[in-house]
């Protein structure tokens, strides 16, 4: 075991790919030789050389589109789209060439992508750097969606999307990179990406959610068990399959539910997760799924982005109000 911030342990995971699979390319602007924005590939230019490991111009379109290409000749790409708001320069080679390969050939080629997007607030980045736009990809078939909340969910997480034969859009958010240490082992390891995580067991109330809203969530429970609520969370890890077994499963034992994202209410996957759950579960319900996300407008500017996010006392009203219309 070794301590590892996220960061570190993505670019753990990528090396240690590159290692055991010489077809295994890593690209995007900047990336190369300065290792990327926030550096997740530092140091493997110099390690792998610059045929492996290589700059791009300023081209998010081409960057994506010659990862479509590579694929149909058996290359695993692991590209960098700088900042989410640029995803939609590519949008076409994401949405309409590499996730339909698969399909378009009759299982002939895959398009084995593995596209890491830097997002979110909290960093003092401006516009189209921290766009939410999750939900936008995990509703475009033939894509997979990750974003993991831990050190040791991304390594794992990221080394299962490199390997994969389909492509998986890996998003990461930007606050996590260096907040956090724990400990990751040096050896290999991979975590099914259609699977979430049970963070912590209850049965009052389940709370499911994604990336930096895991710690808040985590935080809101040991609150609410000083007033006696028992919460069980749920990382959800994949966005794209979702793992519905593990939430169904959960609300058929605590019969609350409430889904917590940093997008805008539109813009990630809860709306999605509520209204499956709310078909599935019904019947067995006390109360309607709910949802706790941010305002629907756009990102707002750094000065005024720590009112617009979701955050914890919103987090524990909404579950206090659900117990007191019940009493």
């Amino acid at each position: 075991m070794t301590k590892m911030n996220m960061s570190k342990a993505i670019n753990h995971a990528i090396r240690n790919e590159m290692h055991r699979d010489e077809k295994v390319l890593v690209y995007g602007e900047d990336l190369g030789v300065a290792g990327g924005s926030w550096r997740v590939a530092e140091n493997l230019q110099k390690e792998f050389g610059v045929t492996r490991v290589f700059d791009t111009p300023l081209a998010e379109s081409a960057i994506a589109g010659m990862a479509v290409g590579l694929g149909y000749v058996g290359y695993r790409s692991v590209i960098e789209i700088e900042y989410s708001g640029f995803m939609f320069e590519a949008m076409d080679a994401l949405a309409g060439q590499m996730a339909r390969v698969h399909y378009r050939s009759g299982g002939a080629f895959n398009a084995p992508i593995t596209v890491r997007v830097p997002f979110g607030s909290g960093m003092g980045v401006v516009e189209l750097h921290n766009d939410n736009l999750e939900g936008l990809l995990a509703q475009s078939h033939g894509l997979k969606v990750v974003m993991p909340s831990s050190p040791y969910d991304a390594k794992g997480l990221m080394i299962s999307a490199i390997r994969d034969n389909n492509p998986v859009i890996f998003f990461e958010h930007l606050s996590l990179y260096f907040n956090t240490e724990e400990d990751v082992p040096e050896e290999e390891y991979m975590i099914e990406i259609d699977k979430a995580s049970i963070k912590k067991e209850g049965h009052d109330v389940t709370l499911i959610t994604y990336g930096a809203m895991v710690e808040k969530v985590m935080n809101v429970s040991k609150t609410i068990a000083d007033k006696g609520i028992k919460a069980e969370v749920i990382d959800l890890r994949s966005l794209s399959p979702i793992d519905y077994d593990t939430l169904i499963t959960s609300i058929q034992k605590t019969k609350r539910a409430i889904i917590i994202q940093e997008a805008q209410r539109s813009a990630g996957v809860a709306n999605i997760i509520s209204s499956k759950l709310n078909e599935e579960l019904f019947t067995e319900l006390k109360s309607p799924i709910s949802v706790i996300a941010s305002p629907d407008t756009l990102h707002p500017f750094v000065e005024v982005e720590d009112v617009w996010v979701s955050n914890e006392n919103m987090i524990v009203d909404k579950i206090s109000s659900l117990f007191e219309n019940q009493k």
